[in-house]
């Protein structure tokens, strides 16, 4: 081939390969735009602030509150008449019997049956008392359900009397028998001051004054009572079985106080 053939070649070549070469360099991308309805929304409204530790709200400030104070039922007394340690016999009637014991221990008088619904009592002869305060322990050792337990009050011989009465299972009450009829001025109550069931001990009180009568256990009050029925008389301890089972109870430290006012003793003979 003659060299300007050759040359003409060579440069139609170069052309082809440049042109080629040209359409392979890629061209600048324009940027696609987003379209509208899947545009970012930007909002206007602001984003509310968490308050961690949020400012205490100011106190209601409410009127101070009146206590009432506890009315003081304890009562007023006077002098020591009576301090009975159940040393000496004389004063009370015992007896005993197949079924039924009254009869004094170390310091104190045991009442105990073994009958049925049985009922048992003894009486202090003397003295007549009007108007007075009275203590006495009572310490049953066998005792269950409405088994009851007590103070007779004001026993006339005819018979007249009241009949303070606690029950094995924390109940108390006052009954009066009074011109062959019996009742009850305050019916059987439950007391938290009453400890259930034997081996127990109460510390028994009662303040009479006319016909004002107000009863305690073992520190509180339990109830009170006006009745004039009857005014003066001697006192005695009892025990009363409500079921099969038997009862019995002890009485110790008996002490006996003037009222606030008035004797306590009476001179006069009520048989």
């Amino acid at each position: 081939m003659a060299p300007q053939n050759r040359k003409l070649l060579t440069l139609t070549l170069l052309i082809i390969v440049i042109t080629f070469l040209s359409g392979c360099i890629s061209q600048p991308v324009k940027p696609t735009p987003i379209p509208s309805s899947t545009a970012i929304p930007v909002s206007n409204t602001p984003t509310a602030t968490i308050v961690w530790f949020p400012p205490t709200a100011t106190a209601t400030i409410f009127p101070t509150p009146v206590i009432t104070p506890t009315i003081d039922l304890r009562p007023q007394v006077g002098e020591l008449i009576i301090n009975d340690d159940f040393t000496d016999p004389a004063p009370w009637q015992l007896a005993q019997s197949s079924t039924t014991s009254i009869a004094l221990g170390q310091e104190e008088i045991t009442l105990a049956l073994n009958q049925p619904g049985g009922y048992l009592f003894t009486l202090r002869d003397e003295p007549v008392l009007r108007d007075f305060y009275l203590e006495i322990t009572a310490s049953p050792s066998l005792c269950r359900g409405e088994d009851e337990y007590g103070l007779l009050l004001r026993v006339l011989p005819t018979p007249e009397f009241y009949r303070f009465s606690l029950s094995c299972d924390g109940q108390t009450r006052l009954d009066k028998y009074y011109q062959g009829r019996a009742s009850s001025p305050q019916p059987f109550m439950m007391s938290g001051a009453i400890p259930p069931g034997a081996p127990s001990q109460s510390r028994l009180a009662v303040w009479l004054q006319g016909k004002e009568m107000h009863f305690y256990a073992n520190g509180e009050h339990l109830f009170s009572v006006n009745d004039p029925s009857i005014t003066a008389g001697t006192l005695g301890v009892f025990i009363r079985s409500a079921g099969e089972n038997a009862v019995t109870v002890s009485f110790s430290e008996l002490e006996i106080y003037t009222a606030d006012a008035g004797p306590a003793l009476l001179e006069e003979n009520l048989q």
